[in-house]
């Protein structure tokens, strides 16, 4: 497996990755190596065995790595392995060059797609890069046998796009049990100075500028000004927190939380706010979905992979009006969040992880199986 962030920072991607390499392992259907940029104080410890693959920070993004690419030392390491399958989970130098290392090889050949890479420009003031980008992403899938992405709208683009000559989904799942209404905690609220009338609107992920954080400031403004009292919540870190600090100096920040401590915080707000466009399945709107938290989220074709409008939430049209519309009507009642939040967490039951990981165990064997017999 090549990873472009298996472990040294946490997220949704590398979250399910690993989870797909633990659970695999422990029931003995699969043994993995897994090549990916490293750091000494990783975010957590890796499931699989892990190599580390000679990178360099991204300018601009010091937080992110990129590899260098398929290095001797680290095709001698595969070499040796002799993989009977090869997954890439990133676009970038090294999972091209495992992909080629692979062809030549007669392995074949699984990548999946995490995240919407194509969206990224406009939100550095790039957006004349966002066709090239496409035309390479393109490129770069159809080169593999089967494109794993993790809803059906998505399979279907990939394969109508030209981008995959195969397309499978491959779902997520959540711990239902961990993230859970019961979590909630009003001596929680009470710790951080959370008023019993204040309506907590939630931004949960990496702070970072593609994942909407000045739209998530801006419509809690206006929110505000509109006459709603709302407490603005940021469970997460990045390196736009700064910014978002400044925004909203009053705001609760918690930086990175995990396990019980995240999913009391997550279950003792009340609304999620999920402005952004660039996750190919939003993992924190399932987390917050399970919590029992109304949802308020842009209407893109991630996000309706989980949620069905005005029944398990809220989607909204482009424009920061609407949003801050459903934040206010949602703000106003309790009866509607209440209903959304049963309806949201009653859903969330078909995501376990169980079902969602099972499809690429059957699609392992079979590529393999396939090689045995060609």
């Amino acid at each position: 497996m090549f990873s472009g962030n298996y472990n040294y920072l946490r997220d949704g991607a590398n979250q399910a990755l690993n989870r797909l390499v633990s659970r695999l392992e422990q029931d003995g259907v699969a043994r993995f190596r897994i090549y990916s940029p490293t750091r000494p104080n990783a975010a957590f410890s890796p499931a699989g065995t892990l190599v580390s693959a000679p990178s360099l920070p991204i300018p601009g993004r010091s937080d992110y790595l990129l590899s260098r690419g398929l290095t001797p030392g680290l095709r001698r390491d595969l070499e040796a392995f002799a993989p009977d399958v090869v997954h890439v989970s990133a676009p970038d130098f090294l999972g091209h060059a495992a992909a080629g290392w692979a062809r030549r090889h007669g392995i074949p050949t699984v990548a999946s797609l995490h995240t919407r890479f194509e969206t990224y420009p406009e939100h550095y003031g790039m957006p004349w890069l966002g066709a090239p980008l496409e035309r390479w992403l393109r490129y770069f899938y159809s080169r593999f046998d089967v494109v794993l992405a993790p809803t059906e709208a998505l399979t279907k683009q990939l394969v109508a796009s030209g981008a995959a000559r195969r397309a499978r989904l491959w779902s997520r799942g959540v711990d239902r049990d961990l993230f859970h209404p019961g979590q909630r905690s009003s001596s929680w609220r009470e710790r951080h100075g959370i008023w019993a009338a204040e309506i907590t609107l939630l931004f949960f992920g990496r702070l970072v500028r593609e994942k909407g954080l000045d739209e998530y400031a801006r419509a809690v403004i206006e929110a505000r000004r509109r006459g709603a009292v709302v407490k603005p919540v940021v469970i997460g870190d990045g390196p736009h927190r700064a910014r978002l600090e400044r925004l909203l100096p009053d705001a609760l920040f918690t930086g990175h939380l995990s396990s019980g401590a995240l999913a009391t915080a997550v279950a003792s707000c009340d609304i999620l706010l999920h402005p952004s466009r660039t996750e190919a399945f939003p993992n924190v709107v399932l987390e917050a979905m399970s919590s029992g938290l109304a949802i308020v989220a842009n209407d893109d074709p991630s996000v309706r992979a989980l949620i069905d409008d005005n029944r398990t939430g809220v989607l909204c049209g482009p424009t920061l009006t609407e949003l801050v519309n459903a934040v206010l009507m949602l703000a106003a009642s309790s009866p509607t969040r209440e209903r959304l939040a049963d309806a949201a967490r009653a859903h969330s039951a078909r995501f376990d992880w169980s079902s969602t990981l099972q499809p690429v165990a059957t699609l392992y064997a079979e590529l393999s199986r396939g090689r045995s017999t060609s």
